[in-house]
């Protein structure tokens, strides 16, 4: 039976030695869920931002749910836009970069090893280990872009094939949350405004706590960042029609 042929990033790599029987704890963004939970976080702001204004206003709570509901509509246009646009920009930026470091690879290949040489120098490489691991780096162009790419750029290759998918998402988890917000002041158009705030404040706080962990961040406080943007939207609003 024939062999597989060795990866040419793990030949004469040793297999792993164990770790811990659980694998390594480290935080992982689930491809759903980041633009789901940060739609659910955003997707109250405009309703109750709108909401709050159009009753301080004096307008009449069917007037004020028909204005949430058409902030809802453009704020989830606009989102979801933003995310694919956005996502494709990051593709875009990532291939003109890479197309540059191809180039200097070949028009300035000293340049660029002393620019390997350099960033291996920070994390503690000296001599012979310095130089064999420049060459190393360097027998490999497509290795060698790498390497620049992530260490002297900082860049992470998108994913533009994901663009479509995540903008959907995000809009999901803002009409979500958006329309849970405003479920109080439909179900129950007596209670004013302080329904959409309350349940708004409930939304915000959980999807900003789930985004935090999903991200590897501290939970309490995303959730914070979270119903700090609803309360700051929220008195905005209110302070501009009082205004008017």
């Amino acid at each position: 039976m024939d062999q597989p042929a060795p990866h040419p990033y793990r030949d004469g790599l040793p297999p792993a030695p164990p770790g811990p029987p659980e694998g390594e704890q480290h935080a992982l963004l689930r491809a759903a869920q980041v633009p789901l939970l940060a739609g659910l976080a955003q997707g109250p702001l405009l309703p109750v931002a709108l909401v709050v204004a159009l009753l301080a206003a004096g307008t009449t709570a069917t007037a004020a749910l028909a204005g949430g509901f058409a902030a809802l509509a453009a704020g989830a246009i606009l989102a979801g836009l933003g995310r694919y646009f956005a996502v494709l920009g990051a593709a875009e930026r990532y291939a003109a970069e890479r197309r540059r470091e191809e180039e200097e690879t070949h028009l300035y290949p000293e340049r660029e090893r002393w620019e390997v040489a350099a960033i291996l120098h920070r994390y503690g490489l000296r001599g012979d280990t310095l130089a064999r691991a420049v060459e190393g780096i360097a027998a490999d162009r497509r290795r060698w872009v790498d390497f620049m790419m992530r260490f002297e750029l900082d860049l992470i290759e998108p994913q533009p094939a994901h663009a479509a998918r995540e903008a959907l998402l995000l809009v999901l988890g803002f009409v979500g949350g958006g329309l849970l917000t405003l479920l109080p002041l439909w179900l129950a158009p007596e209670l004013g405004w302080p329904g959409p705030v309350a349940l708004g404040a409930v939304v915000m706080l959980g999807a900003g706590w789930g985004l935090a962990a999903a991200k590897g961040q501290v939970r309490a406080g995303g959730a914070a960042r979270a119903l700090a943007l609803g309360v700051a939207g929220a008195l905005a609003a209110l302070l501009a029609s009082m205004l008017a």
